[in-house]
């Protein structure tokens, strides 16, 4: 039999409404932020509370965190309601033979297993394939459409590098949404109700963002756009005008490149010696050019060969944008490049090389260059794109902060963001090999025009910890904090201030504030406060000795830590106004 007495045993007092006591329970904060930790939310959700981790990638949302889950799928939940969407819940395990139908069975980040009858099955990370599947034994007619289909699921990816705490994981939730239309048209009006509720959706949880062009990646379609939230903690880049003109992910940014002075072309190239020199920056110190002068060469091996890519010396050469022109490939090993050009990877160029491949960045076609001569310790200079050699021209480089922004002209900014949400223009990509179609009006069968729509929840609220913090721990925005009130009781449960803290909790709560109360006895003012700030709910209010009996009661506003005094006679009135004031 248990020694632990009938007595003494008591579990946490019920909640009321959205409201709990803290005594009792769970809520494990800590001092120092793990010694892994980089990202300052990753910091702070584990000082806070919020989240543990179980092991790479993976992390449990603990009581207070899930709250703040809670209220991000909320904010979803009601903005997929407005537009008409409809709720779903599908598996988070499929039969493999629906991925092997459209060509991403395999995926280097998918996890895949057999049940104990041998099937291969796949752990989702994305739902395309099985809301197509759903699509097609059920979608009949033109009728029956437009459709607009979400949920909220679990998503497994075999992430080769998690980091930053919950910014990038294997396992997630994200809410992901599917429209289903009879053409383009009407796809293009869901992908615009989906952007515009999107819009709503980061207004309303607090957060700057911005829309930006993206690449459509691994999901394919005609087009994408992610919604980025600005953060040093980015994982991504975008290069945008300050005037909003433009704004697009790096990996599809173009811009107007800045040109060095070329001088007068000469009339033939030159060969010159250059002993020892192996990379751009050792080529710009000898020759003395600016590096947009020069021409760095890269060598990669595609599924057809070997492949030669040009780009001025100032720029990087981007491998997604590569990858559109050439496919998958891989860089080329020293003894490939050695049989390819007859040099090493330090005196490589374009002129007089064949079976290779070209391919130069656009900008490449303006001016004369200094290139490898495929000859050890030996530079060309006057090189010219189409008198020297000739190459395929695409946009291959990644922009650089400073250079025009192709609409407005203005100078490009690079700001590291924070992915938080997605929209693909799927078109038939999918319904294609799933049979996923239609009768139309005129009685002919079509294929169902699709679109995909992603939010991740977590990455919301590391998006807002990571704009909205300061040196005492997290400033909620108003929306995803987990308690709108953060009650300080300084004093004993039997006291007269904890009578009127209780009484005051009850009045919150039942006017439909969620509110935390700290009654834990024992536990030392000072460390109460600490912990408040670190949670940072947005108003706190403190209830001690000097609040009776006349008051004031001392209220502070979070962001800011702005003190206010509120009179004890409709303080919860008070309270309920000052918090429709804060954002």
């Amino acid at each position: 039999m248990s020694d632990v007495s009938t007595h003494t045993w008591r579990m946490p007092a019920a909640p009321r409404g959205g409201s709990v006591r803290l005594s009792g329970r769970f809520w494990p904060t800590l001092r120092d932020a793990p010694a892994d930790a980089e990202a300052v939310s990753h910091k702070l959700m584990v000082r806070a509370g919020l989240v543990r981790q179980l092991a790479s990638g993976l992390y449990s949302f603990l009581p207070f965190g899930l709250r703040s889950v809670h209220r991000v799928t909320a904010v979803i939940r009601e903005e997929m309601d407005r537009i008409g969407a409809q709720e779903f819940q599908l598996p988070v395990m499929h039969p493999a033979e629906i991925w092997e139908a459209t060509g991403r069975y395999g995926l280097d980040e998918q996890f895949r297993l057999e049940d104990r009858g041998g099937r291969a099955m796949v752990l989702g990370m994305t739902h395309e394939e099985i809301i197509t599947w759903h699509a097609a034994r059920e979608i009949r007619s033109y009728r029956d459409l437009p459709q607009s289909w979400y949920q909220f699921q679990t998503k497994l990816r075999d992430e080769p590098r998690p980091k930053s705490g919950i910014l990038r994981v294997r396992e997630f939730t994200m809410k992901d949404s599917y429209s289903l239309d009879a053409d383009e048209a009407g796809l293009a009006r869901s992908y615009e109700a989906h952007a515009e509720a999107y819009a709503r959706i980061f207004d309303r949880c607090g957060l700057e963002w911005y829309m930006v062009e993206s690449d459509v990646g691994m999901m394919g379609g005609m087009g994408a756009h992610e919604f980025m939230a600005p953060s040093p903690a980015g994982e991504d880049t975008i290069a945008r005008a300050p005037s909003g003109a433009y704004a697009a992910n790096v990996e599809l940014a173009t811009s107007v490149a800045v040109d060095p002075d070329f001088g007068p072309t000469p009339a033939s190239a030159e060969a010159f010696a250059t002993p020892g020199i192996g990379t751009i920056d050792e080529l710009a110190v000898f020759t003395g050019l600016p590096a947009g002068r020069l021409c760095k060469s890269v060598v990669v091996v595609s599924d057809d060969g070997p492949v030669l890519a040009l780009v001025r010396g100032a720029h990087a050469l981007h491998e997604k944008k590569l990858s559109h022109v050439v496919g998958r490939h891989r860089p080329a090993q020293p003894d490939e490049i050695r049989a390819w050009f007859g040099a090493g990877p330090g005196s490589l160029g374009p002129v007089g090389v064949e079976g290779v491949r070209i391919v130069a960045d656009a900008t490449i076609a303006t001016g004369h260059y200094v290139t490898g001569a495929n000859r050890d310790g030996e530079h060309l200079r006057g090189v010219v794109l189409g008198r020297d050699f000739d190459a395929e021209l695409a946009d291959i480089r990644t922009v650089l902060a400073g250079e025009g922004c192709p609409v407005s002209g203005e100078p490009l900014e690079l700001e590291p963001v924070i992915e938080i949400g997605n929209i693909f223009k799927l078109g038939t990509k999918y319904s294609d090999p799933l049979g996923a179609t239609y009768l139309a009006a005129d009685g002919q069968e079509r294929s169902i025009v699709m679109g995909s729509y992603g939010i991740g929840p977590a990455r919301v609220l590391a998006a807002a910890i990571e704009q909205s913090h300061d040196d005492a721990g997290i400033v909620w925005p108003k929306a995803l904090a987990p308690f709108d009130v953060h009650i300080v009781l300084v004093g004993e449960a039997a006291s007269p201030q904890a009578a009127f803290a209780d009484a005051l909790y009850a009045q919150l709560s039942d006017a439909g504030l969620a509110v935390l109360l700290d009654d834990r006895d024992g536990t030392k003012p000072g460390e109460k406060f600490v912990e408040a700030e670190l949670l940072g709910c947005p108003i706190r209010l403190t209830i001690g000795k000097r609040t009776l009996p006349d008051g004031p009661l001392e209220v502070q506003v979070r962001r800011g830590r702005e003190r206010n005094d509120v009179p004890l006679h409709g303080a919860a009135a008070a309270i309920v106004a000052l918090l429709g004031q804060v954002r």
